[in-house]
């Protein structure tokens, strides 16, 4: 039995696929800062997969700018 509060467990990764996405539509993390009115700091945090926390409404703009689902975007690794 450990003595610890918590126990470290291997849960995954949440991987973030936007770069892909964007390759694909051909568009620069520019002109989706623009387009979804986000700052290109916080783009370039979801397109280096640098996200510690989600703000839903800024991925909802994502997906509707690149005309995507999350799924696309958001893939889980064990």
């Amino acid at each position: 039995m450990e003595k610890g509060i918590f126990t470290l467990k291997n849960y995954g990764k949440i991987n973030f696929n936007i770069r892909k996405v964007m390759k694909r539509k051909n568009i620069t993390r520019n002109k989706l800062a623009t387009l979804t009115g986000a700052t290109y700091n916080v783009i370039n945090r979801y397109y280096n997969n640098d996200i510690s926390r989600l703000d839903l409404d800024v991925l909802a703009r994502i997906c509707y700018v690149l005309d995507c689902d999350v799924s696309e975007i958001i893939e889980y690794k064990k």
